[in-house]
């Protein structure tokens, strides 16, 4: 089954600029089919946007984004699990723990470096959302320390001093893999030039979370060169896994180079239609 879709993208239930149903209306706009939330470590957003979804004709598949202790920006997208999903629920509200505690540890760490940022603002910007690195960005451009959300990243929130002094403690990608697994979902590697690594370790790797059930790669994603997306094309192919992709949008405010995108693909593990 081809379809138009965009199967990463994220709202305010995490760190996006708009609310699930506005990203639903956005994707109808743009000719998008096949729509999935994957909002970083909740499920929160979900029910809104699947009852936006139904009113506007853009079939919403519920997804999330995991974060994966092995590597850093080590990412596992999860999709069209049920709308009961006791042990990835679960797994996301433990995730929200820990995102609170390692708010608290960033805003230390920016008062040392000399850029005070107060976590109750951030904490009033996030709103529901846990807090996460850009409400911490959006804040410092708002106080004038950063001239952009870019800025404060490169200058202070994606550093190797950041990395060596702010903990944050996740599980492991087979926890991620199998919490998606176990809510009837389907694994999918996200972004896996990000990961920063070889091609024969991402081989390598690729090969370890197949064997824990992974049972996709993001094979179209904006910032792929070609000989990127022919890479991981290959490795879906040895490995059997479906080829899923999407734009990770976040919004303009966010990651202004990044637009919601309609990609045709191939979806044979698309659920029935009554089970979304």
């Amino acid at each position: 089954m081809t379809v138009f879709a965009d199967l990463h993208t994220h709202s305010t239930a995490s760190d996006g600029q708009y609310r699930p149903a506005e990203l639903v209306r956005m994707a109808r706009e743009r000719g998008i089919e096949v729509l999935a939330l994957t909002d970083h470590d909740t499920l929160e957003g979900l029910d809104e946007a699947v009852l936006a979804g139904k009113d506007l004709g853009v079939r919403v598949l519920r997804g999330v984004e995991l974060s994966a202790r092995e590597r850093r920006t080590f990412h596992i997208l999860g999709y069209g699990f049920g709308e009961q999903a006791p042990q990835l629920q679960a797994l996301c509200c433990d995730m929200r723990r820990r995102r609170e505690r390692r708010g608290l540890e960033i805003a230390r760490y920016l008062a040392a470096k000399g850029v005070p940022v107060a976590i109750s603002e951030v904490q009033e910007l996030a709103g529901k959302a846990a807090v996460g690195r850009p409400h911490f960005a959006q804040v410092m451009v708002r106080r004038g320390y950063v001239s952009s959300p870019q800025e404060a990243f490169s200058a202070y929130l994606d550093t190797e001093e950041y990395h060596r002094r702010v903990g944050w403690d996740k599980p492991s990608a087979r926890a991620c893999i199998e919490a998606i697994r176990a809510a009837g979902g389907i694994a999918s590697l996200a972004h896996p030039y990000q990961l920063g690594i070889a091609d024969d370790r991402l081989e390598a790797l690729t090969a370890e979370l197949a064997g824990y059930g992974l049972g996709a790669i993001e094979c179209f994603y904006p910032r792929y060169t070609d000989r990127q997306a022919a890479l991981y094309r290959r490795l879906a192919q040895r490995f059997g896994l479906y080829q899923t992709g999407g734009s990770d949008f976040h919004g303009e405010r966010i990651k202004p180079e990044i637009r919601l995108e309609a990609v045709a693909l191939e979806l044979p593990w698309l659920p029935a239609q009554e089970e979304i």
